[in-house]
């Protein structure tokens, strides 16, 4: 008797657990949504400790069975096949995703200095955090060296370095060939990195030449062997270079945002564009390092784009001494060569409202420059959802504390 009473209820225990908390009769489901917010948000990048390093791509298991099978072919005494871009030629399917990605980033960053006029970008003097329209917000999260005892941030205004902070990377004329060493670190030309990935991808920018070749390189026994000469006749790389070029560029730029003033209207449809060219781009520059291979430090933002890193010793990040300077490299990802810097979502950015230190488990957050563009009247992409966390009922600040 008391067997068949454990079974029943273990029977409606299962029913109840398996039943979705909505299609349960007379249950008042809105204290369950509001339950639900107060799970953080998993879907963001984890901030790392200085002592930490970047997660890797690849893990190390696989990197050393690589190494090991690398060390076997080199061993062996005949050519090793290689296919585009590791023997010098373009890949002619990406040729045009480099183009379009170039396009994008101008597209983006002419957007972009546009809206910084219309919405103001705020950035804290210590911690670097960044909000992003007025008022900035309240929330309590600066925690640095020299921050107030109430780790209350101090605002100060920002620009459109803040919202998209600039990467570079060392200008490479023969991807394939030896590194940048810390003699030629001056001698170099620094170019921001997605711009040197469309260059190594087949756009040609006359200010930066690089090299194309007719020929492949070939591989034997490890040692890259390369029959083409260093400067063919053909190729003059000091022609028709701009020496002008990038100031008259930027004086362009700087004229056409200022020629007029944009009504509403027009601030919405030039954030749609926004929010169309950063899309693009990113999804055109992940396609572009499936390919090309991109190399980031593990301890700092440095990146190279190319098959391998540079030699220049300038890290500085966590145990740097015992590297003597040199970067820790490691497979780099699209979030290392265009950093999205993630700020709070204002929900309701009509009014401005205040964003408090008490409800901050509420907020979702999103790179600051989709939340620009999403408070010019961009609508936001479904990528987006679960960080914007736009299902998250903000409860008032007297309804707060009944939430458990």
């Amino acid at each position: 008797m008391l067997s068949s009473h454990f079974r029943t209820v273990g029977k409606l225990v299962e029913k109840v657990i398996l039943v979705p908390s909505a299609q349960l009769s007379g249950v008042n489901t809105h204290f369950n949504v509001l339950h639900s917010t107060v799970t953080s948000c998993n879907e963001l990048p984890k901030k790392l400790n200085k002592a930490e390093r970047k997660p890797l791509v690849t893990s190390f298991n696989e990197l050393k069975r690589q190494a090991r099978l690398k060390k076997k072919e080199i061993q062996k005494v005949h050519e090793i096949i290689l296919e585009p871009p590791e023997n010098g030629l373009l890949v002619q399917q990406l040729v045009p995703i480099a183009h379009q990605v170039y396009a994008a980033r101008s597209e983006l960053l002419s957007t972009v200095s546009t809206l910084v006029k219309y919405t103001v970008i705020y950035t804290c003097s210590l911690c670097r955090e960044v909000h992003v329209g007025h008022p900035p917000h309240k929330i309590r999260t600066c925690d640095v060296k020299g921050s107030l005892s109430s780790k209350e941030h101090s605002w100060v205004k920002g620009g459109i370095e803040d919202v998209l902070p600039l990467v570079e990377s060392f200008h490479l004329y023969d991807r394939i060939g030896r590194a940048v060493s810390h003699k030629e670190m001056l001698e170099v030309d620094r170019i921001p990195a997605i711009v040197e990935l469309c260059v190594q991808a087949g756009f040609d920018i006359p200010e930066y030449p690089t090299r194309r070749r007719a020929f492949p390189v070939y591989c034997v026994a490890g040692r890259v062997i390369d029959f083409e000469k260093r400067f063919p006749k053909e190729v003059s790389p000091g022609k028709d270079i701009d020496t002008g070029g990038f100031w008259y560029k930027k004086k362009r730029l700087h004229e056409v945002t200022n020629s007029k003033e944009l009504h509403s209207d027009d601030i919405r449809a030039i954030a749609v564009r926004g929010m169309k060219a950063w899309e693009k781009m990113c999804t055109g520059a992940s396609k572009l390092m499936e390919k090309y291979a991109v190399q980031t430090c593990g301890y700092c933002p440095e990146v190279q784009v190319g098959p391998k890193g540079h030699r220049v010793r300038n890290c500085q990040a966590y145990k740097h001494q015992m590297r003597d300077g040199q970067h820790a490299w490691q497979e780099a990802t699209i979030n290392d060569l265009v950093p999205p810097v993630y700020v709070f979502h204002v929900p309701d950015q009509k009014h401005g409202e205040l964003l408090v230190n008490e409800l901050k488990k509420y907020y979702g957050m999103l790179p600051a420059v989709v939340e620009l563009f999403a408070q010019a009247g961009a609508p936001v992409g479904k990528s987006y959802a679960s960080t914007m966390r736009e299902d998250v009922v903000v409860p008032e600040m007297s309804e707060e504390k009944w939430v458990v």
